[in-house]
């Protein structure tokens, strides 16, 4: 599946071309090409590969997923390869979707494995600043990248929001020890991932606004600082979180041994209370005459004796929060 669009001095003029007329178009002069490939075959990327000259090593990049967000430069293009993020709040998962981009002096071809990046709303993006696509290639590809940018910082706020629901968990009245250190795990997992995709955005965004590359216009360089600010501001908020979860769990394990602590202290407790008629019953269970031997007052004196020592022991621990 592919989908293709047509820029003439800054309009849109076509949509939904056959790929084969992409070299046709691009021999007219102010003329800009999108195509984007949804699963592309070996044989669709050979295609555009001889219609743009493209790298052979980018072609086998995009062709392999799992690579890291970064961004390349050949004599005749550059590669820029990035991720979508959304989290799924039940499972604490994040899903990543790769997109792979070709960025030519007059043509931007995006390659995809699944629907996880929203092209749908990258159109709409161009669509809503009509006024800036008559800077070409930087203007569409500004769109991807704002789009891409934007749904890392919804993701990370995502995680925010879980991480806020994970403390009130922490000091909940009924103790849910399990859930608090499962769902930390997962969460700090999560964290590791958007690091790993947010991170290298910074030096993507920031080598494409180098002077050397001339991708940029002066009219686009205050969007592309626009979507480098919030790279900065995504990348900073997922270091804040990663150390706010490590906290939660040193927080969880503390708690977790103060209850143990409360636990000892009530079972030592009733350990000593249980221990006085113990003693009380075998000092008078000696088989050697003492005082009270064979009496019935003894008998009621050794009982008073246990009663009044079990309820001192019970009052000073209580006086103590012990019990």
């Amino acid at each position: 599946m592919h989908r293709t669009r047509l820029y003439r001095d800054g309009k849109l003029v076509l949509q939904d071309f056959p790929v084969a007329d992409i070299s046709d178009h691009l021999e007219h002069e102010g003329c800009v090409v999108w195509l984007d490939f949804l699963e592309p075959s070996e044989a669709d990327l050979a295609s555009i590969s001889q219609e743009l000259s493209l790298h052979p090593l980018a072609v086998e990049d995009a062709v392999h997923e799992h690579q890291r967000p970064k961004l390349d430069r050949y004599e005749s293009h550059l590669f820029l390869s990035a991720s979508a993020v959304r989290l799924d709040s039940a499972s604490g998962e994040l899903d990543t979707s790769e997109v792979d981009v070709f960025i030519t002096r007059h043509a931007l071809v995006t390659v995809r494995e699944d629907q996880g990046v929203d092209m749908d709303a990258v159109a709409a993006r161009w669509d809503e600043s009509q006024d800036l696509a008559t800077n070409g290639v930087s203007f569409l590809l500004w769109g991807l990248l704002d789009v891409l940018v934007d749904g890392h910082f919804e993701a990370v706020q995502s995680l925010d929001s879980e991480i806020e629901s994970l403390e009130d968990l922490l000091f909940d009245e009924h103790p849910r020890e399990r859930e608090v250190q499962e769902r930390s795990f997962q969460l700090r997992k999560s964290l590791v991932v958007m690091r790993r995709l947010v991170l290298p955005m910074r030096e993507v965004v920031n080598s494409l606004m180098r002077r050397d590359l001339h991708v940029l216009g002066e009219a686009m360089t205050p969007y592309y600082q626009d979507v480098y600010d919030h790279v900065l501001r995504a990348t900073e908020w997922t270091d804040a979180l990663r150390d706010l979860v490590s906290t939660i769990v040193e927080t969880n394990l503390t708690i977790q041994g103060n209850r143990m602590n409360l636990v000892m202290k009530k079972v030592t407790s009733w350990a000593a209370i249980i221990a006085v008629p113990t003693a009380v019953t075998g000092f008078y269970g000696q088989n050697v005459p003492y005082p009270g031997f064979s009496t019935h007052w003894g008998f009621w004196f050794s009982s008073a004796l246990i009663a009044v020592l079990s309820v001192s022991l019970y009052l000073a621990f209580r006086r103590a929060d012990w019990i």
